[in-house]
């Protein structure tokens, strides 16, 4: 079986994150970078069916140099081989650029049976990439995915959503998206870590994945200004002398809350 795995390195949710002056997009440069939680449960799941049939995981992930860092973890933690995406055009992509280049990168890899891939980033939060490229790849897609089960060339997965749980069931190849109760991740292990110096990862870039790219549309939106948040104004204290439920409602009244 050919999997292969999307991951993508993104600021850390825990560190302050700041706008480019420039195209305000995120400033990588002084963000703490880190391989997405999401994408290592999906690499984790990748890891699981390699456990229990023969396997060969291949790493795809879109970024600069630093991207780099989130394929060798998914390598230490057990996969056999990266793609590294790496091209300055690609700076500031939209989903849909995002997704046909992630498409593009899959279709390098000979005879894949099963994409896997986090439901949503943690820095975008979009939850539409994975759709878009099974589309792209015209794959049958099992989105948001708890529980998945690989048989006699099939996918079976509990699929859940705020409106309540399905249970799938494709034909491979598929795409499958999962969330974040779907497995705990591991630990890439010292051996794990050295080994991954060792294992292959290929760098390519626009023009590697489609020859004409030339005008390619990266992104279809622009940010022409952003500002920071105004500091919250101080709020209006009431003090309940008897009258604090006359004031209280008084207030909703003017601010048309009521």
């Amino acid at each position: 079986m050919n999997i292969v795995v999307l991951v993508k390195q993104v600021p850390d949710s825990g560190a302050e994150r700041t706008l480019s002056r420039t195209d305000h997009t995120l400033d990588r440069a002084g963000a703490e970078l880190v391989l997405d939680e999401i994408n290592e449960r999906a690499a984790e799941e990748a890891l699981r069916l390699k456990e229990t049939a023969d396997a060969h995981i291949t790493v795809v992930s879109m970024g600069p140099d630093s991207a780099l860092d989130a394929i060798r973890k998914v390598l230490a933690m057990g996969a056999d081989r990266g793609i590294h995406i790496c091209d300055d055009r690609l700076h500031g992509a939209d989903l849909l650029t995002t997704a046909k280049v992630l498409a593009a990168a899959v279709r390098t890899v000979a005879d894949v049976d099963l994409v896997l891939a986090g439901d949503a980033a943690t820095d975008g939060g979009a939850s539409a990439v994975p759709a878009v490229v099974a589309d792209l790849l015209a794959l049958p897609q099992v989105t948001h995915v708890r529980q998945l089960d690989v048989d006699a060339g099939r996918v079976r997965a509990l699929r859940e959503t705020e409106n309540g749980q399905a249970t799938l069931d494709a034909p491979l190849p598929a795409l499958v998206s999962v969330t974040e109760k779907i497995n705990e991740p591991r630990y890439p292990s010292f051996k794990g870590i050295m080994a991954a110096k060792k294992k292959p990862v290929d760098t390519v870039g626009l023009d590697d994945l489609l020859p004409d790219a030339d005008g390619f549309l990266v992104s279809r939106t622009r940010v022409v200004e952003a500002v920071p948040r105004p500091p919250r104004a101080a709020g209006t204290r009431i003090t309940d002398d008897g009258s604090a439920g006359r004031q209280l409602a008084a207030y909703l009244i003017a601010q048309k809350l009521v």
